[in-house]
């Protein structure tokens, strides 16, 4: 069971006219209950948020997330990649919808996230952007297209202006504060990375838990505040101890979204392929099959080969005919 926390106060902020907001609506004495996904500016009285399978609430947005941290709800958050899936996503209120680098692996068939280019992170955030009405959209920055401030700035503002994300997510720690700060300066908000980055992954040796050891431990702290400071709106914790990732989550005011750091973090991501037990040969241990899709889209297929083959579809139901020849081959009626 995760261990109360007192609600803090959002860190300093500087001014995002991307969210107009950076810190969640604070209560007001004497105030009106509002809705609790209140606009900026309108106040809310705490209280908890909406049931499981209540209707969905309007947009998602950075002040929302800082809010469900703030009030112990934990954030729900997804891989996607295009537009069929996100509407189905959407449908299920997931809070966060990423399009990630993961689409090398898991669309392209590739080794790696390495290949990934910034053209296919926009056009994929751009179908998934068409399917959605209310989560909130992230968008990854691949291998490479963050080197530096001014080719972050058009990468980053490319996937918002381009594939309609209202965030972008980058991988490392306290040495990319000054590309962070820059992004939020300019009205570009930013979800960190931290533990096991795949774009890393030759350096660190493989995909392998990270934050072992005191010195590793120390390290990722320092990391997650780093780009907390640098104003980060939230990190992903990816392969990290568990309890490494409660400590994180509980020293930072923003939040943590965890894929195989246990369930201290304040929400979690799975990539959507995998939770739906698509690839029946992927099968990490932080990963939950929530579906066998692989199964049943198997024997769906078997199904329509063997009925094609067979002469039973289409049947006379999938059909369409013309009116006229019909008419046309009627005989004639008989006199008399």
């Amino acid at each position: 069971m995760r261990p109360t926390r007192k609600a803090s106060p959002a860190p300093r902020r500087r001014s995002n006219p991307a969210n107009n907001a950076t810190t969640p609506v604070q209560p007001q004495a004497g105030a009106a209950e509002a809705p609790v996904y209140a606009t900026p500016g309108q106040a809310t009285t705490p209280r908890k948020l909406r049931a499981v399978g209540a209707p969905a609430l309007s947009r998602v947005r950075v002040p929302h997330l800082l809010e469900m941290k703030a009030q112990g709800v934990k954030i729900t958050a997804v891989t996607c990649y295009d537009a069929s899936f996100a509407r189905l996503v959407d449908a299920a209120a997931i809070d966060v919808v990423l399009v990630g680098d993961s689409l090398g692996n898991v669309i392209q068939g590739q080794e790696s996230t390495l290949p990934v280019t910034v053209d296919h992170i926009v056009y994929h955030t751009a179908a998934v952007s068409r399917g959605l009405r209310r989560a909130h959209l992230v968008a990854d920055m691949p291998f490479m297209s963050y080197r530096s401030v001014d080719v972050a700035l058009e990468n980053a503002g490319r996937m918002l202006a381009q594939g309609g994300a209202h965030a972008v997510k980058l991988e490392g720690g306290a040495e990319m504060a000054p590309i962070v700060k820059a992004l939020v300066d300019h009205g570009i908000p930013v979800m960190g990375h931290l533990g096991l980055t795949p774009q890393s992954v030759h350096a660190m040796g493989g995909h392998r838990v990270q934050g072992r050891g005191k010195a590793a431990k120390e390290r990722l702290i320092r990391d997650a505040l780093a780009l907390q400071d640098a104003g980060c709106y939230a990190v992903v914790l990816e392969l990290v101890p568990a309890q490494l990732a409660l400590e994180v989550s509980q020293r930072l005011v923003i939040p943590t979204i965890g894929i195989g750091a246990g369930a201290g973090c304040d929400g979690q991501i799975l990539v959507l392929y995998d939770l739906l037990g698509m690839n029946a040969e992927f099968q990490p241990k932080f990963l939950k099959r929530f579906a066998d899709l692989h199964s049943i889209i198997g024997e769906a297929l078997g199904s329509y080969r063997q009925q094609v083959q067979g002469g039973e579809f289409p049947g006379p139901e999938h059909a369409f005919v013309d009116p006229s020849v019909v008419a046309e081959a009627r005989p004639p009626a008989r006199a008399g």
